[in-house]
């Protein structure tokens, strides 16, 4: 498995609205990419005030390494980054492959 988190924080200029329509077409992208094995996304609740900025949290897993590398320039993905770009104050994304700790 490899897990790719994906945090965004918006523009001051990005309306309730165009987050709305934002999260949904993420969502929309696990019915659009059969190589998205799950999809969860949620907002920062944390009381820690650590999160620098950024408000959502995007966990999308991959069966394989192949899979992340096909779904990146996938043309659905691409139409989603062209979508959320201009809205972006910054994002932050990483890959791992989940560990067991026992």
């Amino acid at each position: 498995m490899l897990r790719h988190v994906v945090l965004f924080a918006w523009e001051d200029k990005t309306t309730p609205e165009k987050i709305k329509e934002i999260e949904q077409a993420f969502m929309d992208l696990a019915q659009k990419i059969n190589l998205i094995h799950d999809f969860e996304w949620g907002t920062d609740v944390s009381t820690e005030n650590l999160a620098h900025g950024f408000t959502h949290c995007f966990l999308v897993t991959f069966k394989s390494r192949e899979d992340r590398d096909a779904y990146l320039p996938h043309r659905e993905h691409k139409a989603f980054v062209d979508l959320v770009k201009p809205y972006m104050k910054d994002v932050l994304v990483i890959d791992y492959n989940p560990g067991v700790h026992r």
